[in-house]
């Protein structure tokens, strides 16, 4: 998406000329859920000027009612008017930071939180960062009555086309949407699941990636309700079939040379792509907590459906956790494969960014590369190779996560308190739950 560079002159005179009546300030709780104040384009002074207050205490893990007032200060480069919702004047968009009412930003904003790593990054003489992120998605149908259902709106298959892939309207006005929006749209299909989808867009800034995530469920979610159907990001919404993932493609740059790329080196990586990839490997099962967030993710890191289970990493092969794709030069990139999009991902791109950093500053090697298929390796050979299975829940990612410091520290003390807090509650509910399957298997029996 083309970052546009506008100053608050520019956006006052859009505003006026767009008849623009309503600004969304949005930002992203520690969960990972898009939040917005809207305010009436009358506001736009104040807003653009940092004034514009809301209570903090009413977000999840921000803060206690008595520390509860918080600043929205907008970043203007993300002013972005949406084509929809018109009848009553335009509604505009910019994305925000939060900042304690003493002007210093506050430590549970996830986008602050990324900046703060990124800060890390520049200390080590690297200029940027870069996130081409593959998020995947399931379209239901909604009933007469607008619920949600579990009924799929189509039965196609990878890079299947109408009209066995009822989806394909709803995804082209996606795309259409999205483009009109400045994304660069660089793929899009069906994927494997019957009713999953996958739309990819260009690399970019980790930030403004981060934000393009955030803006594209919202425009998946709107553009999926006017066909009747739903769109969710959830991991895995149903047995038998693939989840859905994020694949996380990343990059560091020093100006405008990509430095994990070598010519001569194995592989044609540079020893700071090799680092990276060893910090990466090294942390991964604690930060599978916070790239795989919520109980059902755990659903979808099984063996037999694509998503990695074991960490390990390869040139070519497809089931371990990271893979390094063909391209070089400039394209030089290592591929995530563990992440899914009900991950927050100015978090999850903290986590991974400071795992990397880890293994530069460490000089940490990674182990072989494995080339052949690790779901047919037996426990020995997997232990032979070095390969060690990632986190089966969400409770033992989080144990793995409360004895990496490295990781601890790239959420920070407040972001770190408030995510393992939701999350234990998270598990002791799912714990307390009997669930279809339970009644189906033991009731009778016992």
């Amino acid at each position: 998406m083309t970052k546009k560079q506008n100053t608050v002159e520019d956006i006052k005179r859009i505003a006026d000329e767009e008849n623009v009546r309503f600004l969304r300030l949005m930002f992203t709780d520690i969960m990972g859920t898009i939040k917005n104040v809207e305010v009436p384009v009358s506001q736009l002074d104040k807003v653009l000027s940092n004034k514009m207050m809301f209570d903090g205490s009413s977000i999840e893990g921000f803060v206690r009612i008595e520390e509860s007032d918080m600043y929205l200060y907008p970043d203007v480069s993300t002013w972005m008017i949406f084509p929809w919702e018109s009848t009553h004047g335009k509604v505009a968009r910019l994305i925000c930071d939060i900042y304690n009412p003493d002007g210093t930003p506050f430590a549970g904003d996830p986008r602050g939180n990324l900046k703060r790593a990124l800060a890390d990054m520049e200390a080590l003489g690297f200029t940027s960062f870069n996130l081409g992120p593959e998020p995947e998605f399931f379209l239901f149908k909604l009933d007469e009555d607008g619920k949600i259902t579990t009924d799929l709106n189509d039965r196609g298959g990878y890079f299947d086309f109408a009209p066995t892939d009822l989806g394909e309207n709803c995804r082209r006005d996606i795309v259409l949407e999205l483009e009109s929006l400045g994304f660069e749209v660089e793929a899009s299909h069906h994927e494997v699941a019957p009713g999953q989808h996958e739309i990819d867009f260009k690399y970019a800034d980790v930030i403004e990636a981060c934000d393009n995530i955030q803006t594209f469920k919202l425009v998946v979610k709107t553009i999926a309700r006017k066909h009747g159907l739903h769109a969710t990001f959830m991991p895995k919404p149903l047995y038998g079939i693939s989840g859905s993932g994020m694949h996380c493609n990343m990059s560091l740059f020093k100006g405008d040379e990509n430095v994990f790329y070598d010519e001569n080196g194995p592989m044609q990586l540079s020893q700071t792509a090799y680092h990276f990839l060893g910090g990466l490997l090294k942390h991964a099962r604690a930060y599978t907590a916070v790239c795989n967030p919520t109980v059902n993710s755990y659903k979808r890191l099984v063996p037999g459906y694509e998503a990695p289970v074991y960490v390990a990493w390869s040139g070519r092969n497809r089931s371990p956790l990271v893979r390094v794709p063909e391209s070089r030069g400039l394209s030089t990139r290592l591929e995530l494969r563990s992440v899914d999009p009900s991950a927050n991902p100015y978090l999850t791109m903290a986590v991974l960014l400071q795992a990397g950093l880890d293994g530069i500053k460490n000089e940490i090697v990674p182990p072989e590369a494995v080339d052949r298929n690790i779901y047919v390796m037996n426990e020995e050979e997997r232990k032979e190779a070095q390969i060690h299975d990632l986190p089966s829940t969400i409770h033992n990612a989080i144990k793995e996560l409360r004895k990496d410091d490295v990781m601890i520290d790239a959420l920070g003390s407040h972001i770190y308190a408030n995510f393992v807090e939701a999350k234990r509650m998270e598990w002791a509910a799912f714990r307390q739950t009997v669930s279809e399957w339970e009644r189906e298997q033991y009731l009778e029996l016992y």
